[in-house]
């Protein structure tokens, strides 16, 4: 090895030694972003929650999970009865609105059946807005705290948030049916609610514009006291069922190398040992490296292959074949999007479908009709080919 060469690598690894010391002897800011996340236990994490959650809903059963709404309580549905196999309140605590439009439709379809939801968020989304009849607007006073108040304990003391508070609130709602749960004063001592119940059908939905509430920093003082009576407001009957990031920490990477880039010290060790290594491949191969010897791209033979297929098909003109593989296609596309068993074509299939995707019944059940008189013969014709073909473009599933 050149002696050049061996002073670079000494001076790197000095550096290195370096850079490791003095990031592992300093001291290590606070962390203040808003993860909400259950493993973090910095201010605004969800660590210390988690941990007592238990004690919060007891002798009520928390049962956490990880999917969407959509798919946790879709597969909970019983098609034949239409109603769910399960009951209680879903629990979301959130900084920012995470959830698709199909897993609020289902929010909305479960707490229909005589269920109830508490979601906890900085906002709503229009859904939300528009179906429960409220609006969110923005209060200018930008105090350094907030009062909290909650309207059953009306005299008791007063809860002051500092930090990590927004200040937003219900600017509107339907009296007729929306009851104020709580509220929250400005320094001018003006009034504005940020925790509200309504009703929806058979179910209720608790609404809360204060997560931080729920956070390390807040439940590490006299205001968990606030947290417990908030939570008091869930119906103390039936499970609570908890939508979590992750059940340990979706900010964790899934790679076996997380816990070495989670740490800044090893980081740096590990990006500097690549940039040696990729120091040392660049001066010692530089005059090794042989000739590549060009390739001709390989030749693309999808187009020709279909071309052969749809040739062999039509020289068959076998129709029947070519109206089972369509049926066996659309039905595996039913299944594998909408998660609805299609082993009965009835009309529970029919309307489980029509709700699932918005579509016409009536094509639908033009599409299953069909689907069944070609099942049933042994011989189909170019006409119902092309017809059946017809029908499920225009259901255009």
């Amino acid at each position: 090895m050149p002696k050049s060469l061996k002073i670079y690598i000494f001076l790197l690894v000095l550096i290195l030694i370096g850079i490791i010391w003095a990031d592992a002897t300093k001291e290590k800011p606070i962390d203040w972003s808003e993860s909400y996340s259950l493993n973090m236990k910095s201010p605004f994490g969800l660590y210390v929650f988690n941990e007592e959650h238990k004690s919060f809903f007891s002798p009520q059963k928390v049962k956490k999970f990880n999917e969407s709404p959509y798919e946790y309580f879709d597969k909970n549905y019983n098609v034949e009865k239409s109603t769910y196999n399960i009951k209680g309140t879903i629990l979301l605590i959130e900084h920012q609105t995470n959830i698709d439009d199909y897993s609020e439709n289902e929010l909305f379809y479960f707490t229909s059946h005589g269920n109830a939801v508490f979601y906890s968020n900085t906002n709503f989304s229009e859904k939300f807005a528009d179906s429960l009849g409220f609006e969110i607007a923005y209060n200018n006073d930008f105090s350094d705290s907030l009062k909290f108040k909650l309207e059953r304990n009306a005299k008791l003391d007063n809860f002051y948030f500092n930090k990590g508070i927004n200040n937003a609130y219900f600017s509107k709602i339907d009296s007729s049916k929306t009851e104020v749960l709580g509220t929250q004063i400005n320094s001018k001592g003006e009034k504005f609610a940020n925790f509200i119940r309504v009703p929806y059908k058979n179910g209720n939905f608790y609404l809360h514009l204060q997560p931080v509430a729920f956070t390390n920093y807040y439940m590490l003082n006299k205001n968990i006291k606030y947290t417990e009576d908030v939570l008091g407001y869930i119906p103390s009957q039936n499970p609570i069922y908890w939508k979590v990031k992750q059940y340990d920490n979706e900010e964790l990477s899934s790679s076996p190398m997380r816990y070495l880039l989670s740490q800044p010290a090893l980081k740096w060790a590990w990006f500097l040992a690549w940039i040696t290594l990729m120091i040392f491949i660049v001066f010692n191969a530089k005059r090794r490296q042989r000739i590549i010897p060009i390739k001709e791209k390989l030749k693309n033979t999808t187009v020709d292959f279909t071309k052969t297929i749809g040739n062999l098909y039509y020289q068959e003109r076998n129709h029947q074949n070519i109206a089972e593989k369509k049926i066996i296609f659309f039905l595996e596309k039913i299944r594998n999007e909408y998660y609805i068993d299609t082993y009965n074509l009835d009309d529970t299939f029919v309307n489980r479908l029509n709700q699932k995707t918005g579509k016409s019944k009536k094509d639908i059940e033009d599409v299953v009709f069909f689907i069944k008189k070609l099942r049933n013969q042994s011989n189909t014709t170019e006409k119902e080919l092309i017809t059946f073909n017809e029908l499920l473009e225009k259901l255009n599933l």
